[in-house]
């Protein structure tokens, strides 16, 4: 009968163990699933960044070329009454 109790006791203790050991494997697999979660996460974040810094250059450069075309087209206006009186056909 004590053979028995200590059976149960085994067992019972083993369960408890499988228990504990199922728990921390699902724990650390929640944990690396979480990081890689994140790591993706912060990827889409920087490749977000990365594009927005080379819109707002372009932005940059075509409003500079439109300043410098304001300015072109500006200085051809107001000289456009000489050109055409000096224009030999």
């Amino acid at each position: 009968m004590l053979n028995a109790i200590n059976t149960k006791i085994l067992l019972a203790i083993l369960a408890a163990l499988t228990v504990c050991g199922g728990a921390a494997l699902y724990q650390r697999d929640q944990a690396a699933k979480t990081a890689a979660a994140a790591y993706k996460a912060a990827e889409i974040l920087q490749m977000q960044k990365d594009d927005n810094d080379y819109l707002k250059q372009q932005n940059e450069a075509l409003r500079k070329q439109v300043e410098a075309d304001k300015k072109l087209h500006s200085s051809a206006a107001a000289h456009e009454g000489k050109t055409w009186k000096n224009y030999i056909p």
